[in-house]
């Protein structure tokens, strides 16, 4: 009997070959393509190491690594809440910042993450590794689970739990990925928007 980490790699090959021709023409099994994803802007989280660059400053040129409660200081500025922002949303509310400092127009400034290491998430339960990871990008449930090491040989697959922080709750979001990890994801496995997409924090578990 193979394993679940086996049948989590040949299912995700076979998701990767599949693919275009789902998106001809659906089998009449019932079996739902594989939805596309469309990469989103990241969103700052803290933890996150940020590069500021004001052009011909170089007194201002800084690293900075965001807060645990989302905010950092900046000179001249003072305290910004950075938390869920957007790179171009810090750059602008420095430029603002910086306005009564400057006769004319204010130096362009320019925003980069560095270092993505607040985005984390959990996955715990029966896999083979698990742990709190960096991925440095957006991921999904099934993406989470593999670079946990797949799920162990009696994990229930049909019973996954992403436990999701909203303010000062815990809401429980429930995941069935037994079609998927076998490369045929059904409308049951997929829903109505695909394998749900993980926030930073969340913990996902394997029973």
């Amino acid at each position: 009997m193979k394993s679940y980490r086996n049948i989590l790699v040949a299912g995700l090959v076979m998701l990767s070959a599949t693919a275009p021709a789902q998106a001809q023409d659906a089998p009449a099994t019932g079996a739902a393509p594989a939805p596309s994803r469309e990469l989103r802007p990241y969103r700052i989280n803290p933890g996150d190491e940020l590069e500021v660059y004001v052009w011909g400053e170089e007194r201002l040129q800084r690293v900075i690594r965001v807060l645990p409660d989302g905010t950092f200081s900046f000179p001249l500025v003072g305290r910004i809440e950075a938390l869920n922002k957007l790179p171009t949303d810090i750059e602008g509310l420095i430029s603002k910042g910086l306005e009564a400092q400057y006769r004319g127009q204010v130096p362009q400034v320019t925003v980069s993450v560095r270092s993505p290491s607040g985005m984390q998430v959990s996955v715990i339960g029966k896999v083979r590794n698990p742990g709190s990871f960096t991925p440095g990008k957006y991921i999904n449930v099934l993406e989470a689970i593999g670079i946990a090491g797949g799920p162990s040989e009696f994990a229930d697959v049909s019973n996954v739990t992403i436990l999701r922080k909203q303010g000062d709750h815990l809401v429980p979001l429930k995941v069935r990925l037994t079609d998927a990890l076998k490369g045929s994801p059904s409308q049951r496995d997929l829903g109505a928007n695909g394998l749900p997409e993980l926030q930073s924090g969340d913990t996902v578990i394997v029973p």
